[in-house]
């Protein structure tokens, strides 16, 4: 099926379209996975249809790009605007489907096409994650399983001569040491940068409800900041209400398994809402998150180690320099936190299309040879 004369007795660029397009369509369904993987909806089931008006889109309007050309960005219904993502990102697959043809088209159809679902996922992880600032366990294990998987189907994927067996284990290699080099980013960033000191004004009265802790201009969700049960909030209380006692002037640490103020402990179960007054408060924070480590090993796995140390390296860079930007010119607040996955995928793109020339300059650059 993917035997490279087979399918050049067909003109290379009628393949070119055919990806172009076939890329649009896939985007047309990394549109339904971003909309619904993070709210835990079916992919299939309802079919698509308007958020708005909930009107059922029909097959002559649900045509990649040209749909929402034709209708300007608006339901044909309700006429609800509809988001220039869902255009962006049909657009963003078949440019993505097509470079991976012209690049690797002429050494091998299958790595091609493998390339193209690495570039699909990497889509959708960067999409979600800059929503919802996680990346779903079906894109990373999802990916860690399933390039596996294609390292056995496609060899050439890490230049195992092909060897099947040693394209597996250089695809082990690449999960172990991808999942290992961002894993020690980030326990390095948690001790360095593992406490967020929150200053606020006067005697400011603060609720730890059940889902989250309310404070006078925002709310912050427990699960935005507790990633490990030895995390903790910590601050002096002037006063501390729970529902059938008082403290003054008492030490507080709220962990996900134990409340303690002072010396005695309570059970966070038992008091879901609780008030207290205070000038400033520690909160527990992530360099980076887990969902950041699982997507890293599995670019590992259809890459190898070579595309996870550049692909850190790159995303550190991008990521340092879009961040600053932003905080320079006060776009974002620098407690607030920046999702890491976008930069990953953005460099492990760079990785498919130009990894191996700008790593051989880099070594021509100071004098070595891989």
């Amino acid at each position: 099926m993917f035997d490279h004369e087979t399918w050049a007795k067909v003109p290379f660029h009628f393949w070119s379209v055919v990806l172009f397009m076939f890329g649009s369509i896939v985007g047309s369904f990394l549109n339904v996975c971003i909309y619904r993987m993070p709210i835990g909806k079916s992919l299939i089931s309802p079919p698509s249809h308007c958020p708005h008006c909930g009107y059922s889109i029909p097959f002559y309007l649900n045509v990649p790009l040209v749909t929402w050309l034709m209708l300007r960005g608006k339901c044909a219904n309700c006429a609800a605007p509809i988001s220039p993502r869902y255009f962006l990102v049909e657009l963003l697959t078949g440019l993505m489907f097509l470079g991976c043809w012209l690049i690797y088209g002429d050494q091998s159809p299958a790595l091609a096409l493998v390339y193209c679902i690495v570039m699909a996922g990497l889509i959708v992880a960067t999409f979600i994650d800059l929503a919802h600032f996680i990346i779903p366990d079906e894109i990373t294990i999802g990916g860690i399983v399933f390039g596996f998987l294609c390292s056995f189907a496609v060899p050439g994927l890490h230049d195992a001569d092909g060897s099947r067996t040693k394209s597996l284990g250089w695809s082990f290699v690449g999960i172990l040491v991808g999942g290992a080099l961002v894993e020690a980013v980030r326990q390095g960033g948690k001790l360095a940068f593992g406490r967020l000191k929150l200053a606020l004004e006067g005697e400011t009265k603060v609720l730890f409800g059940e889902t989250c802790v309310v404070l006078p201009t925002r709310e912050i969700r427990y699960d935005e900041i507790f990633y490990r049960d030895t995390d903790a909030i910590r601050f002096h209380g002037k006063r501390v209400e729970l529902a059938d006692r008082c403290f003054v002037e008492a030490d507080i640490a709220l962990s996900p398994l134990k409340l303690k103020i002072n010396d005695q402990e309570f059970d966070p179960e038992q008091n879901l809402y609780f008030e207290a007054v205070t000038d400033r408060m520690v909160l527990p924070r992530e360099a980076m998150g887990f969902g950041d480590v699982k997507f890293m090993g599995a670019i590992g796995a259809f890459l190898g180690w070579q595309a996870t140390i550049f692909s850190l390296v790159v995303s550190s860079f991008i990521g340092a320099i879009v961040g600053g930007t932003l905080i320079l010119l006060k776009r974002h607040e620098r407690a607030n936190p920046i999702p890491f996955g976008p930069y990953i995928a953005i460099a492990a793109a760079i990785w498919i299309f130009a990894g191996k020339p700008i790593m051989e300059w880099f070594f021509r650059m100071i004098g070595t040879v891989p």
